[in-house]
């Protein structure tokens, strides 16, 4: 009676896998292996970034630039991540050996920080009459980047491959806030760069980008950055 069972379910399960690769033969796609891929791919980054204005002077940064204290830095650092999902490997049919991708990440920034005096330390000193009223500390000015852009790759195939964003979207918080509180930006970004696959899945490459805020906050908070990532396909 279990034999009978066992065999009534293994034939009911056959017609579902030739279904399955019948289909897939039918739509011209076969499964990628772990190695190959789909072309899509999780990336991994870091490097150099510079706002092009810095925020020294402003209420929350360095409570005006009391004592002589600015936290005027331009330069900094980033890290990030994101993903590469697979739209087209021949611009639908345009292009050929040319893929355009969706790219959706998330990127932190630090801006080189001072010892400066801190706002609400200062703030408080001063009201409750303590001496000095002064209250020195690091701020740390830093900005977070979500991005959502299109990625068009060249030479499909190739180990070598180069890649632009021509135009793409950004999210941006800005901390401290600035004189008005405000920290939420918006803007777009350009970019460019290139990868090289060196074992199977694995690719390393270089990264830049600039980006060009609307400026919501009322500092300016555009920025260039530059920098290496590594990349895993899927």
């Amino acid at each position: 009676m279990m034999q009978i069972r066992k065999s009534s379910r293994s034939i009911g399960v056959w017609p579902v896998v030739v279904a399955i690769v019948a289909g897939l033969g039918v739509c011209g796609v076969l499964p990628a292996s772990a190695e190959e891929g789909t072309g899509n791919q999780v990336f991994f980054k870091g490097g150099f970034m510079n706002l092009n204005q810095d925020r020294g002077t402003q209420i929350f940064s360095d409570t005006n630039g009391l004592g002589g204290l600015v936290n005027g830095g331009n330069a900094g650092w980033y890290a990030g991540a994101g993903l590469d999902l697979m739209l087209s490997k021949d611009v639908w049919g345009a292009m050929d050996k040319t893929s355009v991708l969706g790219e959706i990440g998330l990127q932190f920034n630090r801006i080189n920080s001072h010892s400066v005096n801190n706002t609400a330390g200062t703030l408080a000193k001063n009201a409750l009459g303590v001496t000095p009223i002064t209250d020195t500390q690091e701020v740390q000015l830093t900005m977070m980047t979500i991005n959502v852009a299109p990625k068009i790759k060249f030479m499909e195939g190739s180990a070598f491959r180069p890649w632009i964003i021509p135009v793409g979207l950004d999210f941006h918080v800005i901390s401290p806030p600035s004189n008005k509180t405000q920290y939420l930006d918006m803007g777009l970004q350009f970019g460019a760069g290139f990868e090289v696959q060196v074992w199977k899945a694995f690719k390393v490459g270089v990264d830049a980008r600039y980006h060009l805020t609307a400026r919501m906050t009322n500092t300016v908070n555009d920025y260039f950055q530059v920098g290496p990532y590594v990349g895993i396909s899927f």
